[in-house]
């Protein structure tokens, strides 16, 4: 099966988040349509990023996993930008 990365640049946090929570919530979210296979936090171009790397039968599942997440996060924190990736060979895909 397929994998496939989230990368989701954030902002400002609601009232009362921590942090911390957010890389959680976000695999949670993940993991109610797919199969998680990591997560972690970034710093790219000086910007925040949640990265959740996870399983999707082809393109359109994981966009739509994607869309849950996305939709999930934003009363927790603002999110700025979402990237979709697939791995192929030794890169990772940007999808639509």
């Amino acid at each position: 099966m397929p994998s496939y990365r989230l990368t989701l640049a954030v902002g400002a946090l609601a009232p009362g988040v921590t942090p911390p929570a957010v890389l959680p919530k976000a695999a949670r979210l993940v993991a109610e349509r797919a199969v998680v296979e990591a997560q972690d936090v970034r710093l790219l171009r000086g910007v925040p990023c949640v990265v959740v790397r996870y399983e999707a039968e082809d393109d359109s599942v994981a966009t739509a996993v994607a869309r849950h997440a996305v939709d999930g996060l934003r009363s927790t924190v603002e999110v700025r930008s979402d990237r979709v990736t697939r791995r192929d060979g030794g890169s990772w895909t940007p999808i639509a």
